[in-house]
């Protein structure tokens, strides 16, 4: 959730400074090892974790948004689609699933792909040099409105250019899927320069949610840990990423069961500096180490202070679900309730909150909340079954029953719609 949050956050402040804020959009993060990001069409914009490892910066990130983000306010996803064959029913599937999975696991995500071909859909599209210039000079103008560096875009087409040659093997997938020239890369340097410099940031933030990540998705502990120590070398690191890499560390040790040196880490960094992703690692500290009830403590006093931020409800939730108690399951339930109200196409948040009804008595819930899961993840007929089996039960009261009725109504309509189109198809 802190990585999800972090990025999701990235792309609506680009959106709003975009030249269409009124377009919905949907950003995910695709675990996967992979230097590279897409737009597909319904507003979903994705980025793999490779891309975000790459970066140096959270400005080449915002820069590559940037991009795809007016790709899509320019419709050049349309455009192009208007001179190929319409889209078929799997890959709308799929590109439906990649954006309910909402950064889901890599096992996850890669069925969406296989089946819909989602990934294939700017691999395929390949935009013309028009539209690729466009996105560029759009995609930095919002990249400056929205108060990042528009040098970043140009920085990180250079960073692609030089992988490419160190490795002397074929491009990265981000040159693949968007073609960059020399002539491209001194168009972005050019208007950069010809656009207001944002006031310095630190980049805390982003330092931290890179490191987070980078922690989690290597392959082992120390593989992380030998990363972060070769980063901490450099000469010129600032305090900000310095700190980065020590909560990387913790994570790393952690990972590695070494919990005391993991805490003296996290415990020096909130000593210096206090930050809700010390705080949240802790409190996982505390549960791997098995001090239960100070971590849901330590959660509950960081939800009073700050409420309805989605990293710490699931954290919180999932503490509370641990010892499967059903009060503090009823605790959770209401927590996670609220927070798919601000995400409601989120299939792993129903599932937790099917989960916490379960524990908590209310089986009709939990059912419900299944269903919702399925039918996010693309499995309409399987989200019918579920509620159809719950509405054959004889002990609904008339609300659960005109509830669960109209839910099937509706999920009977989308698939006589789906099959009136493979039909014409």
């Amino acid at each position: 959730p802190l990585i999800s949050a972090y990025f999701e956050d990235m792309g609506y402040r680009l959106a709003s400074n975009s030249d269409r804020p009124d377009k919905s959009f949907t950003f995910v993060v695709i675990n996967q090892d992979v230097v590279n990001a897409f737009a597909a069409p319904g507003g979903v914009i994705a980025l793999y974790s490779g891309l975000i490892l790459a970066a140096d910066d959270e400005n080449e990130v915002a820069g590559v948004l940037a991009h795809e983000i007016a790709h899509i306010t320019q419709q050049h996803l349309y455009r192009a689609m208007e001179n190929q064959q319409a889209m078929t029913i799997p890959i709308a599937l799929g590109m439906l699933a990649i954006m309910l999975a909402g950064g889901g696991s890599g096992q996850a995500i890669s069925g969406a792909l296989m089946s819909g071909q989602a990934a294939a859909a700017q691999a395929s599209i390949y935009f013309t040099r028009q539209n690729e210039y466009e996105a560029d000079r759009i995609g930095i103008s919002t990249l400056s409105r929205a108060g990042y560096d528009p040098a970043g875009m140009g920085e990180f087409f250079e960073k692609m250019g030089r992988i490419t040659r160190a490795m002397g093997e074929g491009p990265p997938e981000y040159l693949r899927t968007h073609p960059v020239s020399v002539s491209r890369i001194a168009e972005a340097d050019n208007r950069a320069q010809n656009m207001p410099k944002p006031k310095p940031s630190d980049g805390k933030n982003f330092y931290l949610v890179q490191a987070r990540l980078r922690s989690m998705v290597e392959k082992s502990p120390d593989d992380a840990l030998a990363w972060f120590d070769h980063r901490m070398d450099r000469a010129d690191i600032s305090q900000a990423e310095t700190d980065a890499l020590y909560y990387g560390r913790a994570i790393a040790l952690q990972r590695k069961g070494d919990y005391t040196e993991a805490r003296k880490l996290l415990n020096n960094l909130v000593d210096r500096e206090p930050h809700i992703a010390y705080e949240l690692q802790l409190a996982e500290l505390d549960m791997d180490s098995g001090a239960d009830g100070r971590a849901i403590d330590r959660l509950a006093g960081l939800y009073q202070s700050f409420p309805g931020n989605h990293a710490i409800s699931v954290q919180y939730s999932r503490a509370l679900l641990k010892d499967q108690e059903k009060d503090q399951a009823r605790t959770a339930a209401v927590i996670l309730r609220q927070q798919l109200l601000a995400h409601p196409n989120d299939p792993r948040l129903y599932e937790l909150y099917a989960r916490s009804a379960n524990i908590a008595g209310d089986r009709v819930r939990a059912k419900e909340a299944m269903a919702e899961s399925y039918y996010l993840r693309g499995g309409i007929h399987e989200a019918a079954l579920q509620l159809q089996q719950l509405a054959a039960e004889d002990d609904l009261d008339y609300y659960q029953r005109a509830r669960i009725t109209a839910r099937i109504t509706e999920l009977r309509l989308e698939l006589a719609k789906l099959g009136e189109e493979e039909e014409q198809d």
